[in-house]
């Protein structure tokens, strides 16, 4: 018995860990106010797209409010905190994306030549 037990906990220490990638950003999906992907952005949920800053982010040397790609005297006053991007703003944000791995044209022969 005690052995099954280590034996299960060697097994287990020694399994790969996994990184965990964000789903494919889509039109389907639903994203709160300022949901973050690398390269796409912060996500407005009024305005269904990705922005470079969060939303009704203050910067106080200009005295404005950042929300749907603009700055703004005033904040945005909206229920709305939970939406799904549009079909354009979703491609986008995937094209843009840089937590994901990407492959690419590489060398597995690291430049050498099997043949004389």
């Amino acid at each position: 018995m005690l052995l099954g037990g280590v034996s299960a906990g060697a097994i287990t220490a020694c399994a790969p860990t996994v990184n965990v990638v964000e789903p494919h950003v889509t039109a389907d999906n639903v994203y709160e106010n300022d949901h973050f992907i690398p390269g796409a952005g912060y996500y407005h949920a009024p305005f269904r797209a990705f922005y470079a800053q969060p939303y009704n982010s203050y910067d106080a040397t200009k005295k404005q409010f950042y929300y749907a790609g603009e700055w703004h005297e005033s904040p945005f006053q909206s229920v709305v905190n939970l939406s799904s991007p549009t079909p354009d703003a979703a491609h986008l944000a995937e094209l843009l994306r840089r937590d994901i791995p990407r492959g690419g044209f590489g060398s597995t022969s690291g430049g050498r030549s099997t043949y004389s």
